[in-house]
C-alpha cells in the first residue's frame, strides 16, 4: 500500500506528460498542416491565375490578329472594286494594328525567355506584315487587282499561318508550365499527406501507450480501492459488533443496577422505615422532640425509597419483562406527564406478548429517548406515541408540538443512539422536523429471523 502510494504520483505525472505531449504533437502538426494547406492553396490559386492570365492574353492576341488580318484583307479586296476608297479604310487597318501591338505588349512576361521569344516572333511577324502593307498605298489602280491577290497569297496567309503556329507553341509552353507547377503542388501535397500519416501513426502509438498506462493506473487504483473498501467493511462490521455489544452491555448494566437498587437499597431503606416505626413506639408520649426527629428521618427515608424506585423503573421497568411492551410504554407516558407539563398519548393496540426482547427493548428505548427530548429540549406540550404491529414488522411513530429544529444541522447523541438501535435490527429510521413545526420520529423494526435472533 505504501509503495503504491509513493508510485502513484510518478505514474500520474507520467500519464499527464504523455497526454500533454500527445496534445502538443497534435497541435503542432495541426498548425503545420493548416499552414501547409493554406500555402498549397495559395500556390495552386496563383498557378491557375497565371495560366488564366496567359491564356486570356494569348487569346486576345489571336483575336486582335484575326481582326487585323480580316480588316487588311477586306481593305485590299474592296480597293479592287471601289476605285476611289477614302483613306479611312487604311486608318481602320492601322487602328487594328495598334490594338494588336497593345495586346502583344500586354502579354505577361513572367514565364521565361523561351515564351517571351515566341511572343517577340509574333510581334516581328506582325511588323513585317505591317511594313509590307504600308507599301500598298503606292499601287496604281490598274495593277491593284493582281497585286492584292499576290499580297494576300504571299504575305497575309503565310503570316497568319506563322502567327498561329507561334501561338500554338506559346499555348503548349503555358500548358507545360502549368502541368509542371501542378506536379510541384501535388508533390508538396504528397509530402503533407506523408507528414499527416506519420502524425496519425505517432498519435495512435502514443494513444495506445497512454491507454495501456491509464489501464494499468486504473487497475492499480481499483486494487487499492478494493483493499481499502474491504478494510473499511471489516472496520464497519467490527464497529457494528462493538456497538451491539456496548448496547447489550448497557442494557445488562441497567438491569443489574435496577435490580440492585430495588432489591438491596430498596429493601434496606424499607427495613430502615420499619425500624423507625418500631423506634417511635418506644419513645415516651411526652418526648415530642425525639418524635419530630424520628418523623423527619422517616420522611427522608420515604423520599429516598420513592427516588430509588423511580430510578430503578427508569433504568429498566419490570413491567417491560412482566407485562409486555404496551404496559411499559403506558407507564413511561404517565411518568413523563407526571414529571413535566407534557401530555402523552399512547396508541399501541394488538401488540403480541410474544414480541422478542431483542425488538421490544429497542422500541421502548426509542420511545423513552424521543419523549425525553420532546419534554426537555423541544418544550412540547403534547406528544403522541403510535405503535402498529404487522406480521413482518413493527412501525413506531412519536410526534410532538415542540419548537422543532433542523435535523440536517443538529444530530445529538440521543438521535444517533436511536438511529443506531434501529439500524442494528435492519430497520429504517426517519426524522422530520422544522423550527416551530414540531418533530416526528418514525422507525420500522423488522420481525424477520435475523431481527429476532439479534
Amino acid at each position: 500500500m505504501l509503495e503504491s502510494g509513493e508510485n502513484s504520483p510518478k505514474l500520474r505525472w507520467l500519464l499527464l506528460g504523455t497526454f500533454g505531449g500527445m496534445l502538443l504533437l497534435m497541435g503542432i502538426a495541426g498548425v503545420d498542416a493548416l499552414h501547409s494547406l493554406r500555402r498549397l492553396h495559395q500556390v495552386s490559386r496563383e498557378v491557375t491565375q497565371r495560366y488564366s492570365a496567359h491564356s486570356q492574353a494569348l487569346q486576345t492576341i489571336l483575336v486582335c490578329f484575326r481582326v487585323y488580318d480580316e480588316q487588311m484583307e477586306e481593305y485590299l479586296l474592296a480597293d479592287v472594286i471601289v476605285t476611289n476608297l477614302p483613306d479611312q479604310g487604311r486608318d481602320k487597318v492601322a487602328g487594328r494594328g495598334s490594338e494588336l501591338h497593345a495586346a502583344v505588349h500586354a502579354y505577361p512576361h513572367d514565364s521565361g525567355d523561351q515564351e517571351d521569344a515566341l511572343v517577340a516572333q509574333i510581334e516581328e511577324a506582325v511588323n513585317v506584315e505591317e511594313t509590307a502593307f504600308s507599301g500598298s498605298k503606292d499601287w496604281r489602280p490598274r495593277e491593284r487587282d493582281q497585286r492584292a491577290h499576290i499580297f494576300i497569297a504571299q504575305q497575309i496567309l503565310p503570316t497568319r499561318t506563322q502567327v498561329m503556329a507561334l501561338a500554338t507553341a506559346v499555348a503548349r509552353l503555358n500548358d507545360k508550365r502549368m502541368a509542371a507547377e501542378n506536379e510541384a503542388v501535388a508533390s508538396q501535397f504528397l509530402g503533407l499527406q506523408t507528414r499527416l500519416s506519420w502524425l496519425v501513426v505517432t498519435t495512435l502509438a502514443a494513444g495506445l501507450l497512454l491507454s495501456l498506462a491509464a489501464g494499468y493506473y486504473i487497475l492499480r487504483l481499483e486494487q487499492n480501492g478494493r483493499r481499502r473498501y474491504l478494510a473499511l467493511e471489516r472496520s464497519r462490521r467490527e464497529l457494528e459488533n462493538l456497538s451491539k455489544r456496548l448496547l447489550d452491555a448497557q442494557e445488562a448494566e441497567r438491569l443489574s443496577i435496577s435490580r440492585e437498587l430495588h432489591d438491596e437499597v430498596g429493601q434496606t431503606l424499607g427495613a430502615l422505615l420499619v425500624d423507625l416505626g418500631q423506634l417511635g413506639n418506644f419513645v415516651p408520649a411526652g418526648d415530642t422532640l425525639v418524635k419530630e426527629q424520628i418523623g423527619r428521618i422517616k420522611t427522608a427515608a420515604e423520599s429516598a425509597v420513592r427516588s430509588i424506585r423511580d430510578m430503578a423503573l427508569l433504568l429498566r421497568p419490570p413491567m417491560l419483562d412482566d407485562l409486555g411492551l404496551v404496559a411499559a410504554l403506558e407507564w413511561q407516558a404517565r411518568e413523563t406527564s407526571r414529571r413535566g407539563d407534557m401530555e402523552v398519548e399512547v396508541h399501541a393496540g394488538d401488540i403480541p406478548a410474544s414480541l422478542p426482547d431483542q425488538v421490544k427493548t429497542p422500541i421502548y428505548r426509542l420511545v423513552q429517548e424521543a419523549l425525553q427530548n420532546a419534554a426537555t429540549h423541544a418544550h412540547a406540550k403534547n406528544a403522541k406515541v403510535s405503535v402498529t404491529y404487522h406480521p413482518q414488522r413493527v412501525q413506531v411513530e412519536i410526534s410532538d408540538d415542540g419548537v422543532g429544529f433542523q435535523p440536517e444541522r443538529t444530530r445529538g447523541m440521543g438521535i444517533l443512539g436511536m438511529e443506531e438501535r434501529v439500524r442494528q435490527l435492519g430497520g429504517t429510521f426517519d426524522l422530520e422536523s422544522r423550527p416551530g413545526k414540531g418533530t416526528i420520529v418514525r422507525a420500522v423494526f423488522p420481525l424477520s429471523d435475523k431481527g429476532s435472533a439479534q
